[in-house]
């Protein structure tokens, strides 16, 4: 979020817990707000809206605020059940008495980092991102087979002549899944894993026609760029937390994964419930993928120059 015109960012470093509170009390003596969006149920960030200074103070509903959230706040925003992610977020807003916000986030991208995509991407006509892991986490099984992903690498490419980037951070796995992938694709893939900053991989995904990608970050990131997302989900429900604008281009299995651990179908679980399943994502075919691709290039969702 570096470089957004007047916010003022405190930022508080988790990893040293109370010295990290201490310097955000700090930094907020002479200061009061007449507002608090307190806007992350956690009982960390519980503990940091208890030393800043705001008299009227907004949090979730009682029925979504986690770890007592409500504890910690004096007005809060209607409940509305089983709403994405965002137009949970959008309850703050609509509290304040504003409707139907347009949908423009407007990070600032610096032109070293846009010529840097430009560079990596050259003259292709058409560039697929694919960003195939998730952060690694306990018990989390949201990425889908690295084999999988070559196999789509490789029908992008001879279907329809896209230029291919890999994405993602410099963990092991990712490193593993670069390579196996850069390696199992049979066409030309540019292998960026571990070598973009956050600003720089945010002007790749400006500059991608199209984003592949299981449940993470960069399904967002791809959207606040105006990005069609083809997400990948088996273990977490995308009607909560898929790429908001690109539901369509979703290939979900979630329904199949929570009837073969649970015996239920979704509307019986409640909202947003995980699946621990290491073998869920195998669910996901690549043939679903193939035609979800299919589908958004032979659609008006890109110019005419892109479309097939």
């Amino acid at each position: 979020m570096n470089g957004v015109d007047g916010v003022d960012f405190i930022t508080f470093d988790k990893r040293r817990g109370i010295h990290g509170l201490r310097k955000i009390k700090a930094r907020l003596r002479d200061k009061r707000f007449s507002l608090l969006l307190h806007m992350h149920a956690s009982m960390r960030a519980n503990l940091v809206s208890c030393i800043i200074p705001a008299d009227t103070r907004i949090g979730f509903d009682r029925q979504r605020a986690r770890d007592y959230q409500w504890m910690f706040t004096n007005q809060r925003i209607p409940w509305r059940p089983e709403q994405h992610v965002m137009e949970g977020l959008f309850g703050f807003v609509e509290l304040l008495g504003l409707q139907n916000p347009a949908l423009r986030w407007d990070i600032p991208i610096p032109d070293s980092d846009r010529r840097f995509a430009s560079d990596t991407v050259g003259e292709a006509k058409l560039v697929l991102a694919i960003s195939p892991c998730t952060s690694q986490r306990f018990r989390n099984y949201r990425n889908w087979p690295a084999k999988h992903f070559a196999t789509i690498a490789q029908y992008a490419h001879q279907a329809y002549g896209a230029e291919i980037i890999l994405t993602g951070a410099r963990t092991r796995i990712e490193q593993e899944y670069g390579a196996t992938i850069t390696a199992e694709a049979g066409v030309p893939v540019k292998n960026l894993i571990g070598k973009t900053t956050l600003k720089q991989l945010l002007a790749l995904l400006d500059r991608a026609d199209f984003l592949i990608c299981p449940d993470s970050g960069p399904a967002h990131m791809a959207t606040t760029v105006g990005t069609p997302v083809i997400g990948l989900y088996a273990t977490s429900n995308p009607g909560r937390t898929g790429p908001y604008n690109s539901q369509d281009l979703v290939v979900n299995r979630y329904p199949e994964a929570v009837n073969r651990e649970f015996g239920k179908p979704v509307d019986l679980l409640r909202w947003g419930q995980r699946v621990r399943d290491p073998d869920a994502m195998e669910l996901i075919r690549a043939e679903d993928v193939t035609a979800k691709i299919d589908m958004l290039l032979r659609s008006d969702r890109l110019s005419a120059v892109q479309r097939y």
